[in-house]
């Protein structure tokens, strides 16, 4: 299992979509998220949302509007998932991918869940994959973990000075700070972020 696990292999998340073992799901679109994209002029814009799981936030972004919407996920059963979830298919792109592997070019991208999913030792390339995934001045948008983890990952935990060692090459930091409307079982311990491409 540490194997798996540090390896990050499609067939590890796809075994716990399978046994329903998907405790970082919380039923509905993150709050911290929602308050961002409600503020989010261009509906238009592509918005991509990695390991986007049960997609959440990608129906609330269809149903309010949106129309150039990708969502991925590594697990079949997840994307078979997000199907079930999200209407208005015509504005959504299903992708069962790696991330790692994935290409395109987008103007947001929404992290909600899926940094915390990374070993540590995969972050610097997760920081090198979105920018590179990113338009000029596109945007990382999302609450990451502030707080360490008893056991081991995942989740993996962090902390601000790691993160901004981590994203500082890559972006410039439009807001960087303690998350005030965190669910209330990660209250005080995520970081809301806000990146801008360099």
């Amino acid at each position: 299992m540490r194997e798996l696990i540090t390896g990050l292999e499609g067939s590890y998340w796809e075994r716990r979509w399978q046994d329903k073992q998907t405790r970082w799901d919380i039923g509905y679109a993150s709050p911290p998220i929602v308050q961002y994209v409600e503020n989010y002029s261009n509906k238009d814009a592509a918005i991509l949302i990695p390991g986007c799981g049960n997609a959440y936030e990608a129906a609330w972004l269809i149903d309010h509007g949106f129309s150039n919407v990708t969502v991925l996920d590594i697990s079949p059963t997840a994307i078979a998932n997000a199907r079930q979830v999200v209407e208005k298919q015509d504005r959504i792109q299903f992708v069962c991918a790696d991330f790692f592997n994935y290409q395109g070019q987008f103007e947001l991208i929404l992290e909600q869940t899926f940094f915390c999913a990374i070993p540590v030792s995969r972050r610097r390339d997760y920081s090198e994959k979105v920018s590179s995934l990113l338009q000029e001045k596109g945007r990382l948008v999302g609450v990451l973990f502030d707080r360490e983890f008893e056991h081991e990952g995942p989740p993996f935990g962090g902390s601000r000075l790691a993160y901004q060692s981590l994203f500082e090459d890559n972006f410039d930091f439009d807001h960087f700070e303690s998350c005030y409307n965190s669910i209330s079982a990660r209250a005080g311990t995520e970081l809301f972020i806000n990146l801008i491409k360099k």
